[in-house]
């Protein structure tokens, strides 16, 4: 035993059965699951089984920002800037959420794109009268989000390197914090080299 633990007595020997999790419908609920999907896929139908378009969003956080992946919905500047109402987004399959913001121009730049990849691919059929009996339906992933490729290059360490950035700030912040000090000391000995001279 290691620390101050309390000793482990639970003795569960009498009516195991009610303290162990089973699950002996795995292969019932795969098979109903399947037949979910394929209902789903028919009723959608000619529509893509992925659903609505999402925009390419970063991950929050420090940790994750450097990975690229779906996110709920294009902003409505982002849909502004692609010529796309916003009511109009959600009856072509583009998911719209109000609530985010774009932080940089190269995100918007990236969605709009990936709005017009999307609208140059768009078959709109008619509300009547619309044959859709020989519309294939997308089965895959509806424009999966890429990961961008990482173009640094490995390079020789410059001169600029060899500078002590952290010397050179903590200078910069006791020179400031001592400005006033040095200043007094320094009208405080010219005063005194004045009354010298006298």
């Amino acid at each position: 035993m290691k620390h101050n633990n309390v000793l482990p007595n639970q003795h569960f020997r009498k009516d195991w059965q009610l303290h162990v999790r089973t699950w002996f419908d795995q292969p019932g609920k795969k098979k109903s699951r399947r037949t979910t999907r394929l209902q789903k896929a028919a009723k959608i139908a000619p529509r893509p089984i992925d659903g609505l378009l999402r925009p390419a969003v970063r991950c929050p956080t420090l940790k994750y920002n450097t990975k690229l992946r779906a996110g709920r919905g294009f902003t409505i500047e982002e849909l502004k800037e692609a010529g796309i109402r916003r009511k109009e987004a959600l009856t072509i399959g583009i998911a719209v959420d109000h609530r985010r913001k774009n932080r940089s121009v190269e995100s918007v730049k990236q969605n709009v794109a990936r709005l017009a990849e999307y609208k140059a691919k768009l078959i709109v059929f008619p509300k009547k009268k619309a044959d859709v009996s020989e519309a294939v339906q997308l089965k895959g992933a509806l424009f999966p989000v890429q990961q961008p490729v990482n173009e640094d290059v490995e390079r020789k360490i410059s001169s600029v390197a060899q500078i002590e950035a952290y010397a050179t700030l903590r200078k910069a912040r006791s020179d400031k914090r001592l400005k006033g000090t040095r200043d007094a000391r320094a009208k405080a000995k010219a005063e005194e080299e004045a009354n010298k001279k006298k």
